[in-house]
């Protein structure tokens, strides 16, 4: 069987004008993964009400931090599968799951170039429903319906493996070691609590208090994207020798009213400025590239709240992006999986 890659990250619209940015979270939004509800309230609250307030505010967003290349995030994943196109022998596509560089277009990529069998990389550290389960559901449905002849192998979520948390901690260590800061703040996308509870294969186990990511030996671990955000943290926050105090997790991006995953970055920015830290830095680890949720909503938004209470100083640490190491684990990812499948035949 003929192999190949295929990498998945979110996507992006394909400018920054309105009339594109309302068409993307249309599609996004409409997710069921991602806005959980029935169809006819997912519906309502996005036709009816988000995409007629919220593409001309998340335009203006974007064209705060679009480049002449395009999307961040579309560059920098096409940079980083050039990288790993480089390092591996198979083919290797990139898709995003929302957005004109769709998955059924990576798939007919590859399946065009001969391969039989891929192995998709959801670009996703954690797991999480929003994210990586949507990517494999949406993979399984493509396959079915358009090529049945295609074996499909998921990769679990990485946050754990050793040379990625060697990574990540380099990459955070390059900036820290160069840096006078009091505090730095672990911030990952948030998710509503409600999506911890389903994605809980122990029906019941998951507690929300933080206490139960802890517990040693939980099946829910492997799909709870709580415990996966913290324990990046623990051992990363190891790795570099922080003292304890001196970081934290948080969660940011949430959307409407029901209750997200705290605490909340932007009012912990905001805590920490009134309570006269002078010296922040934040590093954003469920995100692989640098998109409008590290550019603008921490970079700027993080920034001007921090400044406003009494902050002066806030370094954002850069996602992972293209780094040649970081395409050296998707490398060892791809290379874990080639090398199996030789052994067992």
């Amino acid at each position: 069987m003929s192999k190949g890659i295929l990498l998945v990250n979110l996507g992006s619209p394909d400018s920054p004008k309105p009339k594109d940015v309302k068409k993307y979270l249309g599609e996004f939004l409409m997710d069921e993964r991602v806005i959980d509800v029935p169809l006819w309230a997912r519906t309502l609250l996005v036709k009816g009400i988000i995409l007629n307030t919220r593409p001309k505010a998340s335009a203006a967003a974007y064209q705060k931090i679009w480049w002449e290349e395009g999307s961040p995030l579309i560059v920098l994943s096409e940079r980083l599968q050039e990288k790993v196109q480089q390092k591996v022998d198979y083919p290797v596509a990139l898709a995003m799951r929302y957005g004109s560089m769709t998955i059924k277009k990576g798939l007919q990529e590859l399946v065009d170039k001969g391969c039989t069998e891929i192995k998709t990389i959801p670009l996703y550290p954690q797991f999480a429903m929003a994210t990586t389960e949507t990517i494999d559901v949406k993979v399984d449905e493509l396959v079915a319906e358009h090529f049945p002849g295609v074996k499909i192998t998921r990769t679990p979520a990485f946050y754990h493996r050793e040379d990625y948390i060697n990574v990540l901690s380099k990459s955070i260590g390059e900036t820290l070691n160069d840096l006078d800061y009091e505090h730095i703040l672990f911030s990952y996308h948030g998710v509503p609590e409600r999506h911890i509870r389903k994605s809980d294969i122990t029906n019941g186990n998951c507690q929300m208090n933080g206490k139960c990511c802890f517990k040693m030996g939980s099946k829910q671990h492997e799909f709870c994207y709580r415990h996966q955000c913290e324990i990046t943290t623990v051992n990363v926050a190891k790795k570099l020798g922080l003292k304890n105090g001196t970081y934290s997790t948080t969660f940011q991006s949430r959307l409407g009213f029901d209750p997200w995953l705290k605490p909340y970055t932007d009012r912990t920015i905001e805590r920490m400025g009134k309570a006269g830290t002078k010296k922040m830095a934040i590093v954003t680890p469920a995100f692989v590239s640098d998109c409008l949720e590290t550019l603008e909503e921490i970079a700027m938004e993080g920034e001007e709240i921090f400044h406003e209470m009494g902050g002066e100083e806030f370094t954002v640490i850069p996602c992972l992006n293209e780094r040649d190491d970081f395409a050296d684990v998707l490398t060892n990812i791809v290379e874990e999986w080639a090398t199996a499948k030789i052994e067992a035949v």
